[in-house]
């Protein structure tokens, strides 16, 4: 009997240790795709940087950049890299209704950024400065929406991150995919913070 209850506790020491060592490798695999996106936001970087000054006789990044309304959409993504920490706080701490609870929080300020990215491409393209009117305005919508891509995939993430722990709770498979997610969502704050110095910034000066 004290055999067979040696084996389980084995056992399900074995299978702790596998799903530990299934997540780490989850979580450095992810860091290698960070490593791949980097260089393709770094190529357009350097991309947007050639084309600056292409303009065809159209509007110019001063002409183009609101400041108001970028500083509102920079605040509410700031906000849900922090809230987004704090569900990884409470994934730590193991309550499972402070982690949904914050997820909601930063899908809120995830969806607030992307509503006013749309709101500024399509006054853009109203005024008759889409992306097609000149190479820097193409430079422009295409690393700004890149960007803007990866942010809505995120947001669907983060529904199904929601769902998931919802029906699953904080098992050894969500959290692991929890991390991830926490991983993406910093690393675009990352990329728009540049973004945000390097295009709007520099180009309210220029």
């Amino acid at each position: 009997m004290a055999t067979d209850t040696l084996k389980q506790h084995d056992a399900h020491a074995h299978d702790g240790h596998e799903h530990h060592d299934t997540g780490a490798i989850k979580v450095f695999g992810f860091w290698v795709y960070l490593m791949s996106d980097l260089v393709i936001f770094g190529t357009l970087f350097a991309t947007f940087a050639v084309l600056l000054s292409g303009t065809a006789g159209g509007p110019g990044a001063s002409d183009i950049v609101e400041l108001p309304l970028i500083f509102v959409s920079t605040i509410f993504l700031l906000v849900s890299s922090f809230t987004f920490g704090l569900a990884i706080l409470a994934q730590t701490a193991g309550d499972k209704g402070g982690v949904l609870k914050w997820l909601a929080v930063t899908f809120l300020l995830g969806l607030g950024f992307i509503c006013l990215e749309i709101y500024e491409f399509h006054h853009l393209i109203a005024e008759g400065f889409g992306p097609d009117r000149s190479a820097f305005l193409s430079g422009f919508f295409t690393l700004v929406g890149t960007h803007g891509l990866h942010v809505s995939l995120g947001l669907v993430w983060i529904l199904i991150m929601f769902f998931q722990i919802s029906k699953q709770g904080l098992s050894d498979v969500t959290k692991p995919r929890m991390l991830c997610l926490s991983l993406f969502w910093h690393f675009l704050d990352i990329v728009w913070i540049c973004v945000f110095s390097f295009v709007y910034l520099f180009g309210a000066m220029s």
